[in-house]
C-alpha cells in the first residue's frame, strides 16, 4: 500500500504541474457554472423548487465528471509507454496492482478536487431558497462514485495501448455504452430491458444520488464496476510483463 501511495503522490503532482489537468478543471468549472446559472439563477429559475434545481445540477454535473474522468485517466499508462518509462515501473520492486491503484488514486484525487470546487454552486441556491444538506452530501457522494467507476474504465483503456487516441476511443466507447444501457432498456425486449438498465452507469443508478436518496445497492454497483476494471487493468499489465 505504501508503494501505491508513493505512485499516487507522484501522479497527483504531475496533474498539478501539467497544463492538461488545469485545462480539464477550467473547462468543467466553466461549463458547470454556465449550466448552473441557466438552471438556478436564470430568468426561469424562480419557478423551480430548490430540490429540483439541485437534482438538475447533479444530473448535468455527472456528465461533466464522466467526461473529465475519461480525459484524466487515459494518459496514465500511455504516457509512460510514450516516454519509455514503463520499463522502470516494470522492473521496480512494486506489484502491478499497486501501480494500478496508485495511478487510479491520483486521478480520482484530482477529479475529487475539481468536483469539490463546484460546491459553491449548490450553496448559491440559498440566495433564492433552501437546500437540503442530505441531498448535497448524497449527490456529491454519487459524483465521486461515478467518477471512480469512469476513471477505472479509463485506467483499463490506458493499460491496453501506448497510443493516447486509441485509449481515449476505447475509454469513451466503453463509458458511452454503459451510459446508453439505461435508455436502450426502454426499446429492447426482455431480458435486455431488465439487464441493461441494471448495468448502466447512469439513469436509474444515479437517480437516487441526484435526488438525495442513498441506496446501498447503487453504492455497491459503482464499487463493483471500479474493482472490475482495475482488476482487468492489473491483468493486462501482468500479461504485458511477459511479452
Amino acid at each position: 500500500m505504501r508503494s501505491a501511495l508513493t505512485i499516487a503522490r507522484r501522479e497527483l503532482a504531475a496533474y498539478l504541474a501539467s497544463p492538461m489537468g488545469w485545462i480539464v478543471a477550467a473547462i468543467v468549472l466553466l461549463v458547470d457554472g454556465l449550466l448552473f446559472y441557466a438552471e438556478a439563477l436564470g430568468p426561469s429559475a424562480g419557478a423551480r423548487l430548490s430540490a429540483d434545481v439541485l437534482s438538475r445540477f447533479f444530473w448535468y454535473t455527472s456528465g461533466l465528471v464522466a467526461i473529465a474522468g475519461v480525459t484524466l485517466s487515459i494518459r496514465l499508462f500511455t504516457e509512460e509507454r510514450q516516454l519509455e518509462t514503463m520499463v522502470l515501473l516494470s522492473t521496480a520492486p512494486v506489484r502491478d496492482r499497486e501501480v494500478v491503484l496508485g495511478k487510479f488514486l491520483a486521478a480520482l484525487g484530482f477529479l475529487a478536487l475539481v468536483t469539490i470546487l463546484t460546491l459553491y454552486m449548490p450553496l448559491l441556491v440559498l440566495v433564492n431558497g433552501k437546500i437540503s444538506l442530505g441531498q448535497v452530501s448524497v449527490g456529491y457522494l454519487g459524483l465521486l462514485l461515478l467518477g471512480a467507476a469512469v476513471i477505472s474504465i479509463g485506467v483499463f483503456a490506458s493499460s491496453l495501448t501506448r497510443h493516447m487516441l486509441v485509449a481515449a476511443a476505447v475509454g469513451a466507447a466503453v463509458t458511452g455504452a454503459m451510459f446508453l444501457f439505461y435508455p436502450l432498456g426502454f426499446v429492447l425486449d426482455a431480458p435486455f430491458s431488465r439487464v441493461l438498465p441494471a448495468l448502466s452507469l447512469h439513469g436509474r443508478r444515479f437517480f437516487g444520488f441526484q435526488t438525495g436518496v442513498l441506496h446501498l445497492r447503487d453504492v455497491i454497483y459503482y464499487l463493483s464496476v471500479t474493482y472490475f476494471f482495475l482488476l482487468a487493468a492489473t491483468k493486462v499489465l501482468e500479461a504485458k510483463r511477459w511479452e
